[in-house]
């Protein structure tokens, strides 16, 4: 027997059993398996696509959880921090089983690693697909002066807008595929998860969202402002405003990803008082 091992499951509350005290142990880091874990518990195995999930985890030879995955089709995989032995160990047992993705998230240089032994196994070209910063709130400070407009939490006479934004969004970041906005939409406005920045007489300027508190911590996203309405400050207000009240809610962690090819929004999320966690990488493979 290896001393330590991957696990593969298609059973969350197994998953969870095994590896919820993992994932909670750092929340900050592990905020994307935590919130895809939790969305997945309330709304669904089939909640991001049709296919079934596939989590994993690597374990010592006494039990203890080293590192988890996570796959919801049709997105990719999602890797915590790894070796690069155990991202070895990993693509030759998930090649091995004939498993495929599009591509693989997680901390730099587990991304890197894990890409880079699945280039190996499979044969399949592995690329930098997007490079991102996971910051953390400390101190909050608003945008002075604050746009014009004023902030709602968005309800469900909202939910035509929401569809349509999320679809601009995902457009605009390279996510869109596979992905129905309805389900997205009513799981967010079942708990407030959305608000808005709307002019004085009512018109929708942008909206931030929020996942729900789990394990302390609280993610940020989407934040969306259509084209037209850019560089009026309206993001950095809505984002303010879903960071104070996940604040004020409880949560003792803010966190949020930043595009590290955008460096507009990464100042913006410096200056409302976001500090750098760790940066990650999305590595995309061919076919």
């Amino acid at each position: 027997m290896r001393p330590e091992t991957w696990q593969l499951t298609d059973d969350l509350d197994d998953f969870l059993a095994h590896a919820g005290g993992f994932l909670r142990s750092r929340p900050a880091p592990h905020t994307v398996p935590l919130t895809v874990t939790d969305t997945l518990r309330r709304h669904g195995l089939h909640y991001y696509g049709r296919g079934a999930p596939l989590f994993g985890t690597l374990t010592a030879a006494d039990g203890t959880v080293l590192a988890v995955l996570t796959h919801t089709p049709p997105h990719g995989l999602c890797l915590t921090a790894v070796t690069p032995e155990q991202a070895e160990a990993l693509a030759e047992r998930l090649a091995g089983l004939g498993h495929r993705f599009p591509e693989v998230s997680a901390e730099r240089d587990s991304a890197a690693a894990f890409a880079a032994a699945w280039q190996r196994r499979t044969g399949r070209e592995a690329t930098v697909h997007r490079r991102q910063r996971l910051y953390r709130l400390g101190e909050l400070t608003p945008p002075e002066p604050s746009p014009e407009g004023r902030p709602r939490i968005a309800g469900a006479t909202d939910r035509e807008l929401l569809m349509r934004w999320f679809g601009e969004f995902a457009q605009a970041v390279g996510e869109g595929a596979g992905r129905d906005a309805g389900p997205w939409a009513d799981a967010r406005l079942s708990y407030g998860g959305i608000t808005l920045w709307e002019a004085a007489d009512g018109t929708p300027l942008a909206m931030a969202g929020a996942t729900r508190e789990i394990a302390g911590q609280v993610r940020v996203a989407p934040v969306y402002t259509p084209a037209a309405l850019r560089g009026r400050g309206y993001a950095g207000a809505v984002t303010a405003e879903v960071s104070r009240a996940a604040r004020a809610a409880g949560a003792a962690e803010v966190l949020l990803f930043t595009d590290l090819a955008n460096p507009t929004s990464n100042a913006l999320y410096q200056r409302l008082g976001y500090r750098e966690v760790a940066d990650f990488a999305v590595w995309a493979f061919g076919d």
